[in-house]
């Protein structure tokens, strides 16, 4: 992969779909179709068992990074809500037992970790959800005992986050004494939202209408730092992390706000280096040495209700921009957290693909 260009035209929509031959852009805006078909299945009575259950536990088994991702930003969202405990594990813990409902999700049928939680939670006589390819081991295991949400739009491991979320909102929803149905989004108006996103996101939307777009040139040839600054926001950090990293090949941190801040003092000696007395075009690193590096920048993560805060605590770093969904729900109230993470996602997933493209690859 080359470096990102500072002169790729991310306006040139004929350029982009040319240069996207292996369906980046395309993939990364199928969230909404993924939490659509999760809708669907709930509406054929895919989790018509767990209506009227009241479960000691909801356990989120996330077994590879996408899934558990899905996993923690629910838990870590829903969990002071939830009139039940939110559990999230890698594996199906041993104290799992009938009164428990554990929701297994991954995207290898194969994977032995995944097949082994499934079993185990079965033999134990919990209510257990699949989220997971049919086919393979996973189907052997599960059928006929197992409640099935299989993914139905086939998209790449690194874009499945949004159908696992979708997946475990589901479940939590579907079982009244939870009692977080009146906190979480509906699937239609989740789905709605990434749509929305993903929409605005199009080849087509110049930069200054297009926040992925708009996103990727503020990364290209920058060092980059994803800060949270909750729980549920330092996950949507490590994701976007993740996108660039698998998607484009951009090396990106991901840290809480508050680790940020401590490291504020060596940004900030950064910044001083490459400031001012340093001339790129009379600088000789054989007489002079390398070339400073610009300093990082810090695209702080906030949901509406933490934005002012956040705004404030980060106002001491020396180059940061805030992300947030702000102004794109402008007439409408302010929509749930859930769903403004799921802005989110569909958003850095976009712009990691565009810096893919800007990269050449």
């Amino acid at each position: 992969m080359t470096a990102p260009s500072s002169l790729f035209d991310f306006d040139d929509a004929d350029a982009l779909i040319a240069a996207d031959v292996d369906g980046v852009l395309r993939s990364a805006a199928l969230g909404g179709a993924q939490i659509r078909a999760v809708a669907s299945a709930v509406d054929e009575q895919a989790l018509a068992r767990l209506d009227g259950l009241h479960p000691r536990s909801v356990v989120l088994v996330g077994g590879d990074a996408r899934a558990a991702r899905a996993a923690e930003l629910v838990v870590a969202t829903c969990s002071s809500r939830s009139a039940v405990p939110l559990v999230q594990a890698a594996t199906t813990p041993p104290w799992v037992g009938p009164l428990d409902v554990v929701v297994v999700s991954g995207n290898d049928a194969g994977d032995p970790q995944l097949v082994a939680s499934v079993d185990a939670a079965l033999r134990r006589s919990a209510e257990v959800v699949v989220d997971a390819p049919q086919e393979g081991p996973i189907r052997a295991v599960a059928a006929g005992r197992a409640l099935v949400l299989a993914p139905r739009v086939t998209v790449p491991p690194r874009y499945a986050l949004a159908h696992h979320v979708a997946v475990f909102c589901a479940v939590l929803s579907a079982m009244e004494a939870v009692r977080v149905a009146n906190f979480l989004p509906t699937l239609a108006d989740l789905a709605d939202a990434a749509d929305a996103e993903a929409g605005g996101n199009h080849p087509s939307n110049e930069v200054f209408h297009n926040p992925a777009k708009a996103l990727a040139i503020r990364m290209l040839s920058r060092r980059v730092i994803f800060a949270g600054d909750s729980a549920a926001t330092v996950v949507l950090a490590r994701h976007a992390s993740d996108s660039l990293l698998q998607g484009a090949g951009v090396i990106a941190s991901a840290a809480a706000l508050s680790d940020v801040l401590v490291a504020r003092d060596r940004l900030l000696e950064h910044t001083a280096a490459g400031g001012e007395g340093f001339d790129p075009f009379f600088h000789d690193e054989e007489l002079d040495g390398p070339a400073p590096a610009d300093p990082a920048r810090v695209f702080l993560l906030s949901v509406e209700d933490d934005r002012v805060a956040a705004r404030r605590r980060a106002a001491a770093l020396p180059d940061m921009e805030l992300v947030s969904v702000v102004g794109d729900f402008e007439s409408l109230a302010v929509p749930p957290v859930l769903e403004q993470l799921t802005v989110l996602i569909v958003r850095f997933e976009m712009t990691a693909a565009y810096l893919r493209l800007a990269g050449g690859r």
